[in-house]
């Protein structure tokens, strides 16, 4: 028979839940508009035992931003199996699920939030487009990539990130439409460079290989093929 008393936790098992209760009160809104209060109450504890296990709002947004940023960069990871334009779509869908899931939090991770100027902050964000930028080169099997693939690379994450910012402003496009497109504009990057570039030819001519009939490539020349000609 229980006597109806509240479990003690300890130090530790406090603090990840102050954390992921900051965080989930992150992703309706912006940091900014959080106060201590509500997170204390959210916990159920109160707002002195808050600071008892975080010297202030800022370290425990921190924390809660490092393990969205965590959770983000396992995102990007995926097996390499199968065609690369359908591993890079599964990649973009998980992204969108972080995006859609953590709306007001993901804006404040790659902006900055409250934390701007902060260099934890900044490497936390940085840490995460590197993450990014090397599962991609790793699907390329790309050990030693040339100037020209890293912009490719590079230019793409900083493309989807943008990208994913713009959408929360609205959400105008529907998601999954952003997604491929998103595949189609790796795609792109890669075409355009491979034309000034035979490093990235060789990369491309050994994406498309890999490529089936009814893949995501083959898709967007397909689409670039049905576009209506001029009257």
């Amino acid at each position: 028979m229980t006597n109806g008393a509240r479990r003690r936790m300890g130090v530790e098992e406090r603090r990840e839940q102050l954390i992921a209760v900051a965080l989930d009160l992150f992703s309706h809104r912006s940091p900014e508009d959080v106060s201590i209060d509500e997170i204390a109450e959210a916990a159920g504890i109160s707002r002195p035992l808050v600071y008892h296990y975080f010297p202030g709002k800022q370290q425990l947004y921190e924390a809660a931003l490092r393990r969205a940023a965590d959770e983000l960069t396992a995102r990007f990871i995926e097996p390499h199996e199968g065609p690369l334009g359908a591993r890079l779509l599964r990649v973009m869908e998980r992204f969108f699920d972080f995006v859609e899931e953590h709306g007001p939090g993901f804006s404040a991770l790659m902006r900055g939030g409250p934390a701007i100027g902060s260099t934890r902050t900044s490497a936390m964000i940085d840490g995460v487009r590197q993450a990014a930028f090397t599962q991609i080169l790793a699907h390329l099997d790309a050990q030693d990539p040339s100037p020209r693939l890293e912009l490719v690379v590079r230019s793409w994450v900083s493309l989807a990130e943008t990208t994913a910012l713009l959408w929360l402003d609205g959400r105008r496009i529907p998601r999954g439409e952003l997604e491929r497109q998103l595949v189609h504009d790796f795609a792109a990057l890669a075409a355009v460079s491979a034309a000034y570039d035979e490093r990235m030819a060789q990369v491309v001519r050994r994406i498309l290989a890999d490529e089936p009939a009814d893949g995501m490539f083959a898709d967007l020349v397909g689409r670039l093929l049905q576009l209506p000609q001029p009257a």
